[in-house]
């Protein structure tokens, strides 16, 4: 959970100020919360990142100069204790795809409440992942139109134990290590284990992978 003593560092990267302005309103009034600084595009929030090393960084696709795709690759790589938030307009597919390959945790629709924006980043701070209903939805809806014209989909089909899928499961929903293992009384260091296990079979780099394909192969209970 949020930690009390020291607050939460958060970089907001939007091109429009005024959504920026927005973004930053809605979080501060959120005391665990701390707005260290923000950014019209990618290559100066790169920059940030850098200097001021936020916990979180919230990005938007779009930019000029660098998009967010290549901003959140970089900053992953380069920064890989900073997580990265998208908030952004667009549910298309193929973003969302490129997000979660570059590396983001976590992708919202900017026509999302105050709660869910704070649910997301405290979600991810926890070590899960945070991905809206729509943007689950705009996944499930390609890899039914993919299935119908009958395209193999990549990476399936796979040999997953159930228990890897119970814990794979847990992790679409956004559960933790430590909830997931209490649910399924399991020990954190076997959670652990089942990570490592899923992300060998999947071809997986990350949490975030492990969630794409997991919908992307129906691998999850709604």
């Amino acid at each position: 959970m949020i930690k009390e003593k020291n607050k939460i560092k958060i970089l907001v990267v939007d091109d429009h100020k005024i959504i920026r302005d927005g973004i930053m309103a809605l979080l501060q009034r959120v005391t665990e919360f701390d707005i260290v600084g923000e950014a019209e595009n990618g290559q100066i929030a790169l920059t940030l990142v850098g200097r001021i090393n936020p916990d979180i960084v919230i990005m938007d696709i779009n930019m000029p100069i660098m998009d967010g795709i290549e901003a959140t690759k970089q900053i992953t790589e380069k920064h890989p204790d900073v997580k990265v938030l998208v908030l952004t307009m667009t549910n298309e597919q193929e973003h969302i795809k490129n997000m979660i390959d570059a590396g983001a945790r976590g992708y919202i629709l900017k026509n999302s409440g105050e709660e869910e924006l704070v649910s997301a980043i405290t979600t991810i701070l926890d070590g899960g992942n945070y991905f809206s209903d729509e943007v689950k939805d705009a996944i499930m809806q390609n890899m039914v139109q993919r299935k119908t014209k009958n395209e193999k989909i990549s990476g399936e089909p796979i040999p997953l134990t159930r228990r890897e899928k119970d814990v794979l499961n847990l992790i679409v929903h956004e559960f933790t290590n430590y909830e997931i293992a209490d649910k399924l009384f399991i020990s954190v260091r076997t959670v652990d284990a089942h990570r490592r296990n899923l992300l060998e079979k999947t071809g997986a780099r990350n949490t975030a992978g492990l969630v794409k394909f997991a919908i992307g192969n129906q691998l999850f209970t709604p």
